[in-house]
This record gives C-alpha cells, sequence and structure tokens, in this order.
C-alpha cells in the first residue's frame, strides 16, 4: 500500500475531530490574515493623510519656540544652514524630506506679511497642499502615494512644471490670502524689502499659515536678511514608523545644539491605530497557537489511542517506527496546508468586505500573506503533531495485540 494512501486514510478515519481542527486553523488564520490586510492599508491611509499634513518634526535654534516659528520671529535665533547637510549624510533612516526654510517679516502696503526663503525642490516636495498649482513631483515614502500628473498638453502644467524645477532669485510664490489681499494674480510684480519680485504663481488655499507668506529662493532671503549663511527652521517629514522608533532622539543627538520638536499629536495618532491592529494580530496569533494547537493534538492523541492496534499490526508486519512517525507527520501537513490556504482566502474576501466598512479604505488582496498564512498553519500543525506521531511510533507491537 502507497503512503498517499494511508495517509489519506488517516485523514478521513476520524471525520468530526477532523473537522473541529481544521476548523480551528482556519478559523483563526482567517483572523489573523484580515486583519493584517485591514491594517496594512490602513496605515498606508493613515500615512498619506500624515504625508498630506507636510512636516510632523521641526529643527528649530535652541532658544525659540513654537510661537517664534509660526510668528516667524527672525530675532528668536538663527542656526547653521550646514545643519541640513549633516541630516543629509547621516543616513538617518525616516528623513523622507527636509525643508530649510528663514522667515522675516515685511510690509507690503502698510501690511504686515512674512517673507519665507526656501529650496524650491525640497519644498514642493513637501507640500501636498500645493498640488493645485501643478507641483506634483513629490517623494514615495512612509506610505505616500503618487499623485497624477496633469494632462502632458496643457500650457499651464508646463508653466508649473518649470516652478517644480526652478526658482530665480527674482521670482515669488505668493500664498492664497497674501494675494487677495494685495489683488496679486500671476506674472505680477511686487516689492519686497526694496527689491522687486515676480509672482511665478498664486498658491492655492491651504487653510495653513503657508496662506499669509510669500516665499523666494532661500539664497535671496538669505542675502536680503543680512543674517548670513544661516536658517532658522528646518522642516522635516518624517516616517511615523521611524519616528516611534527614536528618530527624534537620534536628530537630537546629531544636532544637539538645535532643538527638535515633533508634532506628537500627529504622530502618535499612526502609532496608536498601529499599536491596536499590531496587539490584536498578537493576541490572534496566540489565541490560534493554544486552541489550534490544542485541538490537533487532541485530535492526534485521540486517533492514536483508537487506532493503536492498526498501528501494532502495521509495525508487526515490518513497518519501520519512522514510517508511522512520517504517516502522521505528513497528515498534520496536509491539514496545516488546507487550514493555511482556505484561511488566506477566507480572510482576504472578509478583509475586502469589512475593510471599507470599518476602517474606510480599500483593501486589496496580499499575495505576501498567504505564505505567512500557510507557513504559520503548517508549523503549529507540525509541531502540535509531532508528540502524538512520535508515541505511535514507539508503540510496542506485543503490548496492543495483548489488548485484543
Amino acid at each position: 500500500m502507497r503512503m498517499r494512501t494511508l495517509v489519506w486514510r488517516e485523514i478521513f478515519e476520524r471525520k468530526s475531530q477532523l473537522v473541529t481542527s481544521f476548523l480551528a486553523i482556519l478559523l483563526g488564520i482567517t483572523v489573523i490574515v484580515s486583519i493584517k490586510n485591514i491594517t496594512f492599508y490602513s496605515e498606508k491611509a493613515v500615512a498619506r493623510e500624515m504625508d498630506s499634513l507636510g512636516a510632523n518634526v521641526l529643527v528649530l535654534p535652541k532658544a525659540a519656540s513654537l510661537q517664534d516659528y509660526y510668528t516667524a520671529d527672525i530675532q528668536s535665533g538663527t542656526m547653521p544652514r550646514e545643519y541640513v547637510d549633516q541630516l543629509a549624510m547621516s543616513n538617518l533612516e525616516g528623513l523622507d524630506n527636509v525643508s530649510p526654510k528663514l522667515s522675516m517679516p515685511v510690509k507690503i502696503q502698510g501690511r504686515a506679511f512674512t517673507l519665507t526663503g526656501i529650496l524650491p525642490k525640497k519644498e514642493f516636495q513637501a507640500k501636498a497642499a500645493w498640488q493645485g498649482a501643478g507641483i506634483f513631483s513629490r517623494p514615495i515614502g512612509c506610505g505616500a502615494m503618487p499623485t497624477l500628473p496633469f494632462a502632458s498638453g496643457d500650457d499651464k502644467t508646463l508653466v508649473r512644471q518649470r516652478v517644480i524645477e526652478d526658482l530665480d532669485k527674482d521670482e515669488a510664490l505668493v500664498g492664497a490670502d497674501v494675494a487677495s489681499s494685495l489683488g496679486l494674480k500671476d506674472k505680477d510684480s511686487v516689492r519686497l524689502l526694496g527689491q522687486a519680485f515676480r509672482v511665478t504663481a498664486v498658491l492655492p488655499q491651504t487653510g495653513t499659515i503657508d496662506d499669509s507668506r510669500i516665499f523666494a529662493h532661500l539664497d535671496r532671503v538669505q542675502e536680503l536678511s543680512g543674517k548670513g549663511d544661516v536658517i532658522n527652521v528646518i522642516e522635516i517629514v518624517g516616517c511615523c514608523h521611524e519616528i516611534s522608533q527614536g528618530l527624534v532622539d537620534k536628530i537630537n543627538r546629531l544636532l544637539p545644539d538645535a532643538k527638535v520638536v515633533p508634532f506628537t499629536q500627529i504622530v502618535e495618532a499612526q502609532q496608536k491605530m498601529n499599536r491596536l491592529m499590531a496587539n490584536l494580530s498578537a493576541i490572534f496569533l496566540v489565541i490560534i497557537i493554544f486552541v489550534g494547537g490544542a485541538g490537533i493534538a487532541n485530535y492526534m492523541y485521540a486517533n492514536v489511542f483508537e487506532r493503536r492496534r492498526e498501528i501494532g499490526t502495521l509495525m508487526a508486519l515490518g513497518a519501520h517506527s519512522r514510517l508511522i512517525l512520517r504517516i502522521f507527520l505528513l497528515k498534520a501537513l496536509l491539514l496545516g496546508l488546507a487550514g493555511g490556504v482556505g484561511g488566506y482566502l477566507l480572510g482576504t474576501v472578509l478583509a475586502m468586505t469589512l475593510g471599507p466598512q470599518l476602517a474606510g479604505v480599500p483593501v486589496l488582496p496580499m499575495p505576501v500573506l498567504a505564505l505567512a498564512a500557510i507557513l504559520i498553519s503548517v508549523v503549529l500543525a507540525l509541531l502540535a503533531s509531532y508528540f502524538p506521531a512520535r508515541r505511535a511510533a514507539k508503540l510496542d507491537p506485543c503490548a496492543t495485540f495483548q489488548e485484543i
């Protein structure tokens, strides 16, 4: 009789307990797969939201405060621009974008505004809210998703593309509130600190302090400030996961003479969700190990006890103990494979159905979870079956015949 025939017969010898053990694995894997699937896409969605908010870590002069940052008080202190180079060369993980700025108060037509010097490419990459100005070249990191470019035949898009690549020293970007107050529009001219600037673009309304600011090239603003090669803030778009792993402390050690301020309310939102979903996954993994493992072990022990005479007969006919061990382990392997595949399929369908309702995000199948589900299921089934299989392999044929 072939090995597969023996295994197949063993599988269906105790159908009720077989179904119970299979369901324990199936349901456990289903729950784990569905939670992991929903968690993955939920984290991506939250990360995109975090990314769209812009900077979540600020590097300020030691004596500065957040109030100084929002009021653009240049007297609060400055720091060397070389801090940006130190961050760039540090190889710290999680720095999706580093955007240095130098802000200073200016007056136009008797009204107070803020002039902010930026490095155009760095700033455009960090500002999802500026998409309306044709700024769509942004890095993909920490959950960021690529945005769609405008139609190639749009002349306005070609102009905006030039803005992304180049911002001359006599060009400026004007916030929505500034443009509304002063009646400015594209290609108008505005005088700042005695220098003429051409309005290259009026930025879309963002609902942030950017609406009341005028942006020019950092080099030009440094010249106008008379402060030299300095900045008064570095805005960092940091990956929330890396921030939770100590990114802020690493930046503090790298720049001990600066103040590193995380936007905790932004970072903690994702950290809490990540911890919640991770804890749920861990809880259900423990449940499947105990419930599923206990069910399989009980099934195998009962199967060995009830079929000890058949096992003794096989051994009396010349079957080696390794053959008996292989029969039971192969049976466990098939049970684990079936539970893993079924759990992955059912869990994926469940996640795709409940994901939009529970997390408000579309959920797609994740093939990598299939490997994890099968691996967990198979390992669990083999571990739970090993000791009952060893017991079967060590049965004494003479002792089993004496029970007849």
